[in-house]
Order: C-alpha cells, then sequence, then structure tokens
C-alpha cells in the first residue's frame, strides 16, 4: 500500500507538470507565428536598407570611420538572449559562442548582455559587461533597437571599440536556427565593384546621416530573429518535454497497476486460505 501511495502522488506530479508543458508548447505555438509574421513584413525594409547603405558606402572617397574603422583594437560584442527560460540550449548556444570569441582576446573584448538569461550566465562566468539590457518584449520594437544601437555607435565614434559584433539566433524555419556573428560597424563594402555613381549630398555626408538609423534596423532586425527563434526552440522544447511526461505516466501507471493487481491478488488468496482453514 505504502508504494501504491508513493507512485499515486508521482502520477499526480508528472500530470500537472505535464499540463504546464502542453500550455507553455500551445502559447510558445501562438507567438511564434507573430513572430514570423512580423519578420516576414519587416525583411523588405531591411533588404532594401541593406542594398542603399552598401550602395552608398561604395561611394565613399576620403577616409571615413564607418567603411575603413578606427585606430581601436578592441571589439563589441552584442549578445541577445532570453528573458525567460525553458527554451533548450537557446541561450547557452549563444553564450558558448560568445565566449569562444572573447577567450582568444579578453583583454580587447568588451561585452554588452541583451537578455535576462545571458546576463546570468556571464555573471557566474565572472564577465563584465559595459552594458545589460533586459525585458526586452517578445514583439521588439524600434525602442529596444535605438537604445542599444545608441550605446553601440557612441563606443566606437568615441574610438573605444574598433568593431562592433552582435551575435544572435537566426531564424530559419521553426525547425531549423542557427547561431549568427554579424560585424555591424565598420561597414563590409566590396571595393572592386565599387559604385561611380554621384550622391547629393555626397557620400560621406550622406553615410554620417543614415549610420545610425542603418544600425538600429540591423539590431531590430536581428531582435525579431532572435525572438522567433527563442519561441521556435521553446515550442519544441515543451512538445518533447510533453512526450516525455506522457511516455513516464504510462510507465508509472503500468507500475501502478501492476502493484495493485499484485495486492488484490495477496488478498483474494488469504481470503480464501482463510476460509479453507475454517472448513
Amino acid at each position: 500500500m505504502a508504494g501504491l501511495l508513493v507512485l499515486k502522488r508521482r502520477i499526480k506530479s508528472v500530470t500537472s507538470t505535464k499540463k504546464i508543458t502542453k500550455a507553455m508548447g500551445l502559447i510558445a505555438t501562438s507567438k511564434i507565428r507573430k513572430c514570423r509574421k512580423n519578420l516576414e513584413s519587416n525583411q523588405g525594409y531591411y533588404d532594401a536598407f541593406q542594398s542603399i547603405i552598401n550602395s552608398v558606402a561604395q561611394g565613399v572617397d576620403r577616409k571615413n570611420v564607418y567603411v575603413n574603422g578606427n585606430a581601436s583594437k578592441k571589439k563589441l560584442y552584442i549578445t541577445l538572449t532570453s528573458d525567460s527560460g525553458l527554451c533548450g540550449g537557446f541561450n547557452g548556444a549563444i553564450v558558448s559562442a560568445t565566449t569562444e570569441r572573447i577567450k582568444a582576446d579578453r583583454e580587447n573584448s568588451l561585452l554588452m548582455s541583451v537578455g535576462q538569461k545571458g546576463r546570468t550566465f556571464f555573471r557566474r562566468l565572472q564577465y563584465d559587461t559595459v552594458a545589460e539590457y533586459v525585458d526586452i518584449p517578445d514583439e521588439p520594437t524600434l525602442k529596444e533597437a535605438k537604445i542599444i544601437a545608441e550605446h553601440a555607435l557612441d563606443l566606437y565614434k568615441s574610438g573605444e571599440v574598433g568593431e562592433v559584433h552582435v551575435l544572435y539566433t537566426k531564424f530559419i524555419s521553426t525547425a531549423r536556427q542557427s547561431i549568427a556573428d554579424e560585424v555591424v560597424l565598420p561597414l563590409k563594402v566590396e571595393k572592386e565593384n565599387a559604385s561611380t555613381g554621384e550622391f547629393e549630398p555626397d557620400a560621406d555626408e550622406l553615410l554620417e546621416g543614415t549610420a545610425f538609423i542603418h544600425l538600429k534596423a540591423q539590431i531590430f532586425t536581428f531582435l525579431l530573429n532572435s525572438k522567433a527563434s527563442e519561441q521556435a526552440t521553446r515550442m519544441a522544447s515543451m512538445e518533447s518535454s510533453t512526450k516525455n511526461a506522457n511516455d513516464l505516466l504510462d510507465d508509472l501507471k503500468l507500475k501502478y497497476n501492476r502493484i495493485r493487481q499484485s495486492a488484490i491478488t495477496n488478498e483474494i488468496t488469504e481470503i480464501v486460505s482463510g476460509a479453507e482453514a475454517q472448513k
């Protein structure tokens, strides 16, 4: 009987956990639809803006800090993680990719953490950060991208860093995501394909006025990718957890029924034996 009570408690506990994982999986499924819609809506604008900036950058004649960089050897790594957990290895993969890069030259590496989980991981690993941003909504806006972009651009223009990297999880499909390391500053330009067109105002002045808008658009796009990837990973993780809970429940119920059947058989045997003894 003691064994039956223990199994009954475990069955109840696993059933409660299953309800939670199933509900979270359904929520993640709903959220990922919105994330994908936002990402697809933004992609056309992002691609067009990227093409324009590349054309402008190719038209720069004199040395330009946005194209040719500055004298700093330091690199800024901006990492995009989640604010909540239960999303499998989503955050661990970003942290691992970041630490791999920083280890190579820790003295010349600066870190900017976006997301509560990333902040927790880096603090545990005793990494100092120049800034930490948390509570990014599931549907990011340009407001969040603007704050991050402003800080990164200030560090670059002041010469505190010579390169700005953004590490995030790129959304490819619901079943596939990959870690991406994008160098957003300085701009990468293929000089052999340099444009011979003219700009009014000139390319340098035009780039000075649009560099921040471009950086903000990039970070906004990366945030959208990160959020979509987070929900896709959480959905898969919760579906796997629910399946494991079902498998565990099947095993526990089978064991429970066996013990119960054995106890009933013993009781019947005792009753029959007692009846036989009274004859």
